[in-house]
């Protein structure tokens, strides 16, 4: 790439010559028609692109600042307005010069006149382009001009030549790389300006088919590589673990079972385990994960699990420990907000290796942290820790023959499945769809904020059967501060409105212990009404608590209330959640909260979050390694999906002439030294 402009390219992400070449067009302008200066007359509407001579160019102030420009074809006449605009321009744009002027037509105080057009100086020869005029995604002090120079001398300077064999692109009903690049960056005046819009031309075919096959072989690879490395190979079934699994108070569903033979059968191999368990609010992951825990102990290795907040990491604690201290399990737990001295002692235990299973916030990754011989690393919440935080975590195991733990990576917000094919291809997942029994499904209603008074009348018949209430703040995406502020005025409302009720507040600047004791309250039912921010959406298990009020829950996205809703119907009674609303509604809030109403299966959910909103917040800390995906749709391009993973298959396992050649050519191209950021 050349040195000189590599300061501007780099602004928008582009280092190499290649990343320019694959720097796409958004849309395209069309230069090549001329309308005359009397068509635009007739038409008075319209984006057109027109020439003329200029007759007056001056600075107006009424009403305000600005250069007015007129151009005329000798019979007709067409006013330039710029609002804004430099001393250069006024020099330009001067008398007799001839301008050729793009931009929407409009009625004006002199006339039909364009404000801020593009536009160039002409004379009456200049040819019009014969090409579509590319636009491309761009930053401040990068313009378009000296992108379609750099890109277009990058096309020369580039081997522009196929990754994939003619008879398979034959096969695959795919043209060329070179004829899709050069077509995409300079399409003819006839395109077809829709298909390459919503990216349905071959072209765009062509160069979605390549990134998805890159990202598949890449992923692939990264799980290969994997399988090279080693890994303690943990025996199954110890004594341990039998003991566990027949102390359970319920018997195992057959979805569990399932999965837990597929964990099994993943710790007893010798190269570390990577594998993500999906499940539904309430499906029992963390009995799953307990029964692998059981497995690594059962042969004499410690356990970490770790999660993203503090009242989620001490509940996974309370019920561990319930579970396996009666085994004789040594069971600890480590958060940031511990005294020294309570500190050092765990730290202690840890690293000696009496702790068996230590359960923790982020602290479990810090410096201090040393364990004896971790084997197994479990990850709560996965979406919610940054790649280079579970990579830590993961990497305090290793020891001086590289040996790392297993991992087990647990969600409660379920991955649609071209998601999950797309962007864990180098993961095994696991899937529990369904809720164990005697479960019984949240029902949930829409009210509008206006019937309040309602709400609170339902609170008072809930708490006089016994049972409890959330009442969740909406979320103000703003100011935290906001939202502690709105959450501490509805507790004040709420405790005046039922003054013989007890109502408690708890929200995300409150101290650990603070936060821990009001749940602790709320569990042991001195609380009736709990006032809560989005401190509560996961892991927050009260199983009489059985009425959740969601106030202002258009403001919040499908997955956090599909999570909030969880909290309620954790136990064998009757649930409500409320979602209160506040009118009018945009399409997307309706769209969100009719399918909360209609359905309780997360995924469900969240295949129709990804039709609302895209990708990008399923993948989690993952999107830190640099968007994935530029060019695919993970709606529209299933099939592409589809095509790219086989293909991706087929070549690592070499059943194409030349397998290696094709995979590290077709690397190189549209990875380059990216590939390490998908892998982790």
């Amino acid at each position: 790439m050349n040195k000189t402009n590599t300061g501007k390219l780099e602004r928008l992400g582009i280092h190499t010559d290649m990343e320019l070449v694959l720097h796409l067009p958004s849309r395209y302008e069309d230069e090549t028609k001329l309308t005359s200066l009397a068509e635009a007359m007739f038409r008075r509407i319209g984006h057109i692109q027109t020439e003329g001579v200029i007759t007056l160019s001056e600075i107006q102030y009424r009403p305000r600042r600005q250069l007015v420009v007129f151009l005329s074809d000798g019979a007709n006449q067409l006013v330039l307005r710029f609002l804004h605009f430099y001393a250069s321009q006024q020099k330009q744009l001067a008398l007799g010069k001839r301008v050729r002027a793009r931009g929407e037509l409009r009625q004006g105080f002199n006339g039909m006149e364009m404000v801020h057009p593009v536009y160039k100086i002409v004379d009456e020869n200049t040819p019009l382009p014969d090409a579509l005029t590319p636009v491309y995604p761009t930053s401040e002090g990068v313009s378009q001009n000296f992108l379609r120079k750099a890109i277009n001398e990058a096309l020369e300077r580039i081997d522009l030549s196929d990754t994939l064999p003619d008879a398979l692109l034959n096969k695959l009903d795919l043209p060329g790389f070179e004829k899709s690049i050069r077509y995409l960056h300079n399409p003819p005046a006839n395109a077809d300006e829709n298909a390459l819009l919503d990216r349905t031309h071959p072209a765009w075919e062509r160069m979605k088919f390549d990134e998805l096959l890159a990202q598949q072989l890449s992923m692939r690879r990264a799980q290969i590589a994997r399988r090279r490395q080693k890994s303690n190979v943990l025996k199954a079934p110890g004594s341990l673990t039998k003991a566990f699994i027949r102390s359970l108070p319920f018997t195992l569903t057959d979805e569990q079972e399932k999965v837990v033979a597929e964990i099994r059968e993943d710790l007893v191999k010798a190269w570390p385990m990577q594998r993500l368990l999906q499940g539904d609010v309430g499906s029992g992951k963390t009995v799953v994960a307990a029964i692998a825990a059981c497995q690594a102990i059962d042969n004499g290795f410690q356990v970490a699990m770790m999660a993203p907040t503090e009242i989620l990491a001490e509940q996974h604690f309370q019920r561990l420990n319930e579970w396996m201290a009666p085994l004789g399990i040594s069971v600890v737990w480590l958060n940031g907000s511990m005294k020294k001295k309570a500190k050092e002692e765990v730290l202690s235990l840890i690293g000696s290796g009496e702790a068996q299973f230590i359960v923790g916030t982020h602290a479990l990754i810090q410096e201090s942290v040393r364990f004896a011989n971790l084997g197994l690393a479990i990850i709560d919440e996965q979406h919610r820790f940054g790649v280079g935080q579970r990579l830590v975590l993961r990497n305090k195991g290793g020891n001086a023959e590289s040996i790392i733990p297993h991992q087990l990576m647990m969600s409660a917000t379920p991955i649609p499945r071209t998601l999950a094919m797309t962007f864990y291809a180098d993961l095994d997942v696991s899937v529990i769809a369904k809720l164990p029994p005697g479960r019984k499904p949240v029902v949930t209603r829409l009210i509008d904020q206006k019937r309040r008074d309602e709400v609170i009348e339902r609170i008072h018949a809930a708490t006089l059967g016994g049972r409890q209430v959330y009442w969740v703040c909406p979320l103000i995406e703003e100011s935290e501060a906001l939202q502690l502020q709105t959450a501490v005025e509805t507790h004040a409302i709420l405790t005046e409105a039922l003054n013989e009720l007890s109502v408690g507040l708890i929200h995300g600047r409150m101290k650990a212990a603070e936060k821990q004791a009001v749940m602790t309250d709320f569990l042991e039912k001195r609380i009736h009404v709990l006032v809560a921010t989005t401190v509560i959406e996961v892991g927050v298990d009260v199983p009489n608590a059985s009425l959740m009020i969601i106030e202002h829950a258009e403001r919040f996205g499908l997955s956090q209330l599909h999570q909030l809703r969880g909290r309620v119907g954790r136990g064998s009674i009757d649930s409500v959640c409320l979602l209160m609303y506040q009118k009018p509604l945009g399409d997307t809030a309706k769209k969100r909260l009719m399918t909360m109403r209609e359905t309780n299966d997360g995924f469900v959910i969240s295949q129709r979050d990804l039709e609302i909103r895209g990708p990008g917040e399923f993948l989690g800390a993952r999107q830190s390694g640099q968007a994935m995906l530029r060019f695919a749709d993970l709606e529209k391009d299933v099939d592409l999906i589809g095509k790219a993973a086989s293909l991706a298959e087929d070549l690592l396992n070499g059943k194409l002439p030349d397998s290696d050649t094709i995979m590290s050519k077709h690397l190189a191209r549209w990875l380059d030294y990216r590939e390490e950021y998908l892998n982790v």
